[in-house]
């Protein structure tokens, strides 16, 4: 969140030549932002990205930087989990031991011209000060975290590799997350699972080093393990549209709709989400089938995704009138739901090629009696235009003061928890989503886990 952050006060070891530091993280804004930081006088510790999205770590005292790495890899990626360890050990003999950097278990080499030094032999690291470890910000209380990290630990005085903390998957082969093993934590040591709800600060190393929130920070489904779908504000955004709450809230600024598309791309599978409508006077809820290269998603695409012959959807515009939209074209439906706050229930049967949408708990009749279970009275029926590419959801706003906010089954609608939570499981026993409505069965709320079983 952008005002949120995590805070300890540590007690000083000036003779700290070892530690390391585990992270996984799932950005939801590029730019400047602080992962971990800690400062006492002059002496100032930071892990950070820059202006540019590379990542800096350093030891600065006021007026030099006394160690630093600073890469030249790029971290763009808004839709999936980094790991990150960083490895200080200054006892090491050759100078480029004495810290290692480590993304999703390999090591990272590549690094800017001039800024690859490395600590004097048994230098203390000073990341262990009279001072507090800021998780999610910088010692200014700015430069906020924007988006998601689970598993922060610190081991004080060891010096550990990535294996500790994750491992490659035997038959995808790729990095994934596993409980932290073999790690003697150290007395300033701690591991920060946000599996408390109600204190995600606390520490289970054992050392009772917990940490107080500060802000609106609040605990998500998103995790290493299983990655919810988001907006994807690395597309291009119309001016004036805003995407925040770890882009799953979206607001119009302007007199025009305004929309984004959703970072989880389906070609099959059976899918359910929420959104909920807040303030303002509009509200389009699509889907576009898109070559998978994406070459024609432009802004004007995000916004009117039901607007071409393989795009379908529901749209509330801003005279209260909802429609039913396809192919350039919106059929006046309802003149009677208006523009006032509610919960919209999407239902996407990619296997069968029909769309259905609700409110409130009600699904919307088309001709008969609508029921996603059973297959019954879509509002769309595109069986005929399945053809393997990947249908894109998009959400868009109208007008501004528009804002609304999408639950793909993390259970909140921008900062407000899902306050029924009967969503929470499925006919079927599939838990993997908090909604305010039962998904219909046979339905799954849209992330990796599910994609990847269900898709």
């Amino acid at each position: 969140m952008a005002n949120s952050y995590l805070s300890h006060t540590q007690t000083n070891d000036s003779s700290n030549t070892k530690f390391t530091f585990s992270v996984w993280f799932k950005r939801s804004k590029l730019g400047n932002q602080c992962i971990y930081a800690t400062q006492a006088g002059s002496e100032e510790g930071r892990i950070e990205f820059d202006s540019n999205n590379k990542l800096f770590w350093y030891k600065y005292n006021g007026s030099a930087f006394q160690w630093n790495l600073y890469t030249n890899r790029e971290f763009r990626d808004v839709n999936a989990f980094y790991h990150l360890v960083l490895t200080y050990d200054s006892t090491q003999t050759t100078a480029s031991d004495r810290l290692k950097m480590y993304v999703n278990g390999v090591q990272e080499t590549s690094f800017q011209s001039g800024y690859e030094n490395y600590p004097s032999q048994n230098a203390n690291s000073e990341y262990f000060q009279a001072a507090d470890a800021l998780i999610g910000v910088n010692e200014n209380t700015t430069q906020h975290f924007e988006g998601y990290m689970s598993h922060v630990a610190m081991s004080h005085g060891y010096a550990y590799g990535p294996t500790n903390f994750g491992e490659t998957d035997s038959t995808s082969g790729i990095w994934k997350f596993k409980s932290p093993s073999g790690v003697t934590w150290g007395t300033q040591g701690y591991h920060l699972k946000f599996e408390n709800s109600g204190n995600l600060g606390l520490d289970s190393s054992g050392q009772s080093n917990n940490f107080t929130t500060n802000g609106n920070l609040i605990q998500s489904k998103d995790t290493p393990s299983n990655s919810f779908c988001t907006l994807n504000p690395n597309l291009p955004i119309p001016s004036g549209f805003t995407i925040t709450n770890g882009n799953l809230s979206f607001a119009s600024n302007t007199t025009q709709w305004q929309g984004n598309v959703c970072s989880i791309a389906p070609t099959k599978g059976k899918w359910y989400y929420e959104c909920q409508y807040t303030t303002g006077v509009g509200i389009k809820l699509d889907i576009t089938r898109q070559k998978q290269d994406m070459r024609h998603m432009g802004t004007a695409n995000q916004s009117y995704g039901a607007y071409n012959d393989v795009g379908y959807g529901y749209q509330l515009n801003n005279s209260g009138t909802d429609y039913y939209c396809n192919n350039d074209s919106c059929t006046t439906w309802n003149s009677s739901r208006g523009n006032s706050t509610k919960i919209y229930m999407v239902c996407i049967d990619l296997d069968n090629g029909k769309y259905w949408i609700g409110a409130d708990g009600t699904w919307f009749n088309k001709t008969g009696t609508a029921n996603p279970a059973t297959g019954t009275d879509p509002v769309h029926d595109f069986s005929a235009n399945l053809n393997g590419d990947p249908f894109f959801i998009t959400l868009s706003a109208e007008h501004t003061g528009s804002t609304h906010h999408a639950n793909f089954g993390s259970g909140y609608y921008g900062t407000t928890a899902v306050s029924t939570n009967s969503g929470n499981g499925y006919s079927d026993g599939n838990s993997e989503g908090k909604f305010s409505y039962q998904p219909p069965s046979g339905f799954y709320a849209l992330n990796t886990k599910n994609y990847n079983t269900y898709g």
